[in-house]
């Protein structure tokens, strides 16, 4: 099997003593929605291929073993189901019978004993034989609706378990017919190779950092719901994308025009129109249905095999993978590499008081990582996911890694005055802030701090000054700032912020934030 992002290729190979002259074989019970143009033979021995058709299988029944269990199972249970109704409406007739019996004779036995004519005696043993009576069938119909409640939930089960394997489309499959001309009698060996659908697998991550050295381990998540189940097998991951049709796409012109009013009369046929691709709007579609010692050796991990071509990479795993035609994912391991990291933390106070880890790696591996997401490690604590870009080799990335709770940021108002305007002047308003940035790791670490100062977009209005302690790496003319700090274990480093801003008289200010 090689399984493509969003297919796979299907290999079969077998024997078969053939008797000399032309001959079918027929390769049966395949997937019935594989893509007939995809269709390859190839062999070994004295024969010739004359020709390959693909033919459908009709059958009256699923040829899926492990599928026409399942629906036996079904089967078997809703005949379950059935007899244990049956013997509940039984039970509840037995409950009405005692019930009125109950009532008749407790009217009777009533008049009786009024008139002195019935034996307390005999009333009383009456009526513990209705009781006793009525007490076994009640104990009877509890038992019996917990045994439907089981069997109700065991067939659920394997309803939902039929579901999984898409039993619920045609039985039919197909068969590949192959035409030989044998030439003597012999063994002859033959391969045959199809496309399906319904087959993909997807890339999953474990990022671990432990100081400045960063771990990735990929994975490969491997499903499929093609209709056959695939055994254990030589399994090969292929990062290549087959096409339906491969063309050099062409352009059409580009072409300029001026807007021209619609019609008013034609303007609910236009919208129409143009919301339906031109033409009248489709019928309505039908809804889809529904030991261990802390001194021993670490556990070893086998990582698969790269084969790399021109345009894409093929992966083996170290070992037989079985994936079942049930759409649920099966994990083998594809690499583990060792990349250089320079981590850091960045914050932004007026966001949040948060210190994120970031570690900026490039990928010095062989391989180039495909988009999935990465579970975040440090050490053996697991922070957080993220998602990962395709990502090649010899390029930079940034990742973030967390929060790192070891780093405290706090951002304050310390200073705000506003004055009125003085006849001719201007109103000024002024702020300041600090910014408290503490380091409580063990060891020293680099800290980008990321705020902001206000930037006029009138001329009403002027920003003057500006204070920045102390100062920044990097500014923007948006107003953006960026200190590169060096903050030593146990220390806090203070960063001051202030600015005034001027408003012209009879001048309303937008925009201002505390």
């Amino acid at each position: 099997m090689t399984v493509y992002p969003g297919q796979a290729r299907v290999t079969r190979r077998g024997a078969l003593d053939a008797a000399p002259g032309e001959q079918r074989v027929l390769v049966g019970g395949l997937p019935p929605h594989l893509h007939a143009d995809s269709v390859r033979v190839s062999g070994r021995g004295p024969a010739t291929v004359l020709g390959v058709d693909v033919v459908p299988e009709r059958n009256p029944r699923t040829p899926d073993a492990a599928l026409a269990g399942l629906e036996e199972r079904r089967d078997a249970l809703r005949a379950v189901l059935q007899e244990l109704a049956d013997r509940h409406s039984v039970l509840e007739a037995r409950i009405e019978l005692i019930n009125t019996l109950a009532r008749r004779s407790g009217g009777t036995f009533a008049q009786a004993l009024a008139k002195d004519e019935a034996d307390p005696a005999r009333v009383a043993t009456v009526a513990d034989a209705l009781a006793g009576q009525l007490g076994e069938v009640l104990t009877a119909r509890r038992e019996l609706l917990e045994a439907q409640r089981t069997t109700a939930q065991e067939l659920d089960e394997v309803d939902r378990r039929i579901n999984d394997r898409d039993a619920y489309g045609t039985p039919d499959s197909t068969a590949i017919a192959v035409d030989l001309a044998v030439s003597e009698a012999g063994a002859v060996e033959l391969e045959v190779s199809y496309l399906v659908d319904a087959a993909s697998w997807e890339s999953r991550y474990d990022i671990r950092l432990a100081g400045s050295a960063l771990t990735l381990t990929w994975y490969g998540l491997v499903a499929q719901h093609s209709g056959e189940d695939w055994p254990e097998c030589d399994l090969r991951l292929s990062t290549a994308r087959p096409a339906n049709s491969v063309e050099v796409p062409e352009l059409d012109p580009w072409y300029l025009d001026v807007q021209r009013p619609v019609a008013p009369k034609m303007a609910a046929r236009g919208a129409m129109d143009s919301a339906y691709g031109g033409g009248p709007p489709p019928m309505p579609m039908a809804a889809a249905p529904a030991g261990y010692s802390p001194q021993s050796a670490p556990i070893a991990e086998s990582f698969a095999v790269a084969e790399h071509g021109v345009s894409a990479t093929t992966y083996q795993p170290s070992r037989p993978v079985a994936v079942p035609s049930d759409g649920t994912s099966h994990r083998t391991t594809v690499a583990s590499v060792e990349l250089p990291a320079d981590v850091d933390h960045v914050t932004v106070p007026l966001r949040g008081p948060e210190a994120y880890l970031r570690a900026t790696v490039t990928n010095t591996s062989e391989h180039t990582l495909r988009p999935g997401r990465a579970s975040i490690f440090h050490d053996a604590e697991f922070v957080g996911v993220t998602e990962l870009v395709s990502w090649a080799p010899g390029e930079e990335v940034e990742l973030t890694l967390g929060i790192d709770d070891r780093v405290r940021v706090e951002r304050e108002l310390v200073r705000r005055s506003a004055s009125k305007a003085v006849l001719g002047g201007k109103r000024k308003q002024e702020a300041a802030y600090r910014i408290k940035v503490g380091n409580f790791g063990p060891r020293q670490a680099k800290i980008t701090v990321v705020d902001q100062v206000p930037v006029s977009r009138s001329e009403a209005v002027e920003v003057r000054e500006l204070t920045l302690t102390p100062e920044p790496a990097e500014r923007t003319d948006l107003g953006e700032v960026t200190w590169k700090l060096d903050v030593a274990a146990g220390q806090t480093v203070e960063i001051g912020i202030g600015f005034r801003v001027e408003i012209a008289k009879g001048q309303t200010l937008t925009g201002w934030r505390d």
